[in-house]
């Protein structure tokens, strides 16, 4: 799970946040310690208790088949969407500051990873993802241990840099839901986890393949409290490799188009030889630890809710299925991600926060629909999906509020319509 949730957006992206702003985004990742309760409460024992594979085959079992289709669906268009973004941010940044083609570099990951999936399936992806994780995580430590050793004047100087330009910025109380506050922090975080961890098929695979409910709560846990380190070392790179070239501005590439290189620049140009290929291939690792989730994860959505569903292909073996569908997502999301790289994208960080709240934050709104809720049906589920993504996209369209809070509107609203809804036809006791 913790390999799965972290990404070569985490890696690169949030020190290049920090970097450019200051840390008002440090209580972004508590919302997975917040939500933890309601998870092993309330959803673990409910859908183990029911032997699924794919998370949407619950939406069938409490709803109907339709919003079962739309949930899947959902779900496989926003992995590839991930995938994309995933492959393109290590790979422009590369480019950038050593040279390397970003195309090759996009191929390189998407193969790497397609290659594995395909031929080792969860397995590998749960192994491949345990090894990852200690090299991307071992690699960062490193590089925050070797930034903070640059800094002339040690801590003091780091301190008083940081707190004179506002850098330790960490609660804006202001009732403005169009700038990233505190309120606006701790909505987005509570609904943003409570719909990856529930709603997305490659967090929620993770609960089915332990070999009981103990063990699952168990990895829930370690999860959400391996997110507090991993938020201050990456928000703790932004902070020192700001102060660094705060003081050693000559040291700086002006060339850099963005600040999403920035990290990878002072991987190249300040770390010694081994060093730094040694962080590279973290930041491939981490790229490669979530390509891997998503590619799986579609796999067996596309086998378990629409190929078996529907009886399609009856006479092949599921296996050869599942390696199908892996190839082809594998191979969709790194076409994506090729044409990703001809785009202007000024933050992907942004990008990324963005694209999960428009696309599956409906998805979290129906599940807890499903198990909080006994009057809600299936007309009123599917009325509640449609009515999020029209929500969803009017409020993208007139940036009515946050970008951080796109998964709390598409959330709620899949809800509370979909309650209301359900309301107006009848119940059928599943």
């Amino acid at each position: 799970i913790f390999g799965t949730s972290i990404s070569a957006i985490t890696y690169i992206a949030t020190p290049a946040k920090v970097y450019a702003t200051d840390c008002a985004y440090f209580f972004l990742n508590f919302g997975t310690l917040l939500i933890v309760p309601l998870l092993i409460y309330l959803y673990v024992p409910y859908f183990r208790k029911l032997n699924l594979t794919s998370a949407y085959e619950y939406l069938e079992h409490r709803f109907n088949t339709g919003t079962r289709l739309i949930g899947s669906f959902f779900f496989m268009m926003f992995q590839i969407g991930r995938m994309g973004i995933i492959l393109f941010l290590p790979s422009l940044a590369l480019n950038v500051v050593t040279g390397i083609d970003i195309y090759l570099c996009i191929v390189l990951m998407g193969i790497g990873s397609l290659i594995y999936t395909m031929s080792g399936g969860i397995e590998a992806v749960v192994w491949t993802d345990v090894l990852q994780v200690f090299i991307l995580m071992g690699g960062a430590i490193l590089a925050m241990v070797i930034v903070f050793l640059k800094i002339d004047g040690g801590m003091p100087a780091v301190y008083d840099i940081a707190l004179a330009d506002r850098k330790f910025n960490l609660v804006d109380t202001a009732f403005d839901f169009k700038k990233p506050t505190i309120w606006v922090i701790f909505l987005s975080s509570i609904f943003t986890y409570l719909t990856n961890y529930t709603a997305d098929q490659t967090m929620v695979q993770r609960y089915f393949i332990t070999k009981d409910t103990k063990s699952a709560i168990k990895s829930i846990w370690v999860n959400a409290w391996l997110a507090i380190p991993v938020v201050i070392i990456f928000f703790g790179i932004g902070i020192l490799l700001y102060v660094f070239y705060k003081t050693n501005p000559s040291e700086m590439n002006n060339a850099l188009a963005d600040n999403d290189s920035v990290f990878p620049w002072f991987i190249i140009s300040q770390l010694p030889d081994g060093v730094s290929g040694l962080l590279i291939v973290g930041v491939f690792a981490a790229a490669m630890s979530s390509l891997s989730a998503s590619m799986n994860s579609i796999s067996s959505a596309y086998v378990v809710d629409f190929s078996q569903r529907f009886g399609w292909s009856k006479q092949t073996n599921t296996l050869k299925i599942a390696r199908r569908a892996t190839l082809i997502s594998g191979l969709v999301g790194t076409a994506f991600a090729l044409v990703m790289a001809t785009w202007n994208i000024t933050s992907l960080w942004d990008q990324f926060n963005k694209f999960v709240g428009l696309i599956i934050g409906g998805l979290g709104g129906i599940f807890l629909l499903g198990v909080a809720t006994k009057r809600a049906n299936g007309e009123g589920a599917v009325i509640g999906l449609v009515t999020s993504v029209i929500v969803q996209i009017a409020v993208s369209r007139y940036q009515a509020v946050h970008l951080l809070l796109y998964s709390a509107t598409g959330f709620l609203s899949a809800f509370i319509v979909g309650y209301v809804s359900s309301l107006f036809f009848k119940t059928k006791n599943k």
